[in-house]
C-alpha cells in the first residue's frame, strides 16, 4: 500500500506518515525531503511551513540531489492534497 506525503502530495511514501497516536514515522520523502518525526519534532517545521520552502526553492525532488521521474509535475502532484498553484 502507498500512502500520500502531507507536505508534497507524492503518493509512494511506504508507510503512513504519522501514527495513530501521532508519532512519525521516520520514512523521508523522496520528493521534498521531509522527514516525518524529525523535519517537525526535532528541527521544528510544520508540513505547511515546509511545503513553503519547497515550493519557494523551486520544487526540487529530492532537493535537486536526483533527477526527478519522467514526466513528473510537481504542481499536479500537489492537486493530490488540495493544493493548487497557478
Amino acid at each position: 500500500m502507498d500512502y500520500t506525503c502531507p507536505v508534497c502530495g507524492f503518493s509512494e511514501l511506504t508507510e503512513e506518515p504519522y501514527s495513530d497516536s501521532g508519532g512519525g514515522s521516520y520514512e523521508i520523502c523522496y520528493c521534498c525531503g521531509y522527514e516525518f518525526g524529525v523535519t517537525d519534532d526535532d528541527l521544528g517545521f510544520s508540513i505547511e511551513q515546509w511545503r513553503k520552502k519547497w515550493i519557494k526553492e523551486n520544487m526540487a525532488w529530492d532537493r535537486g540531489r536526483e533527477e526527478p521521474p519522467k514526466g513528473w509535475d510537481p504542481k499536479e502532484q500537489l492537486k493530490n492534497i488540495g493544493v493548487e498553484l497557478n
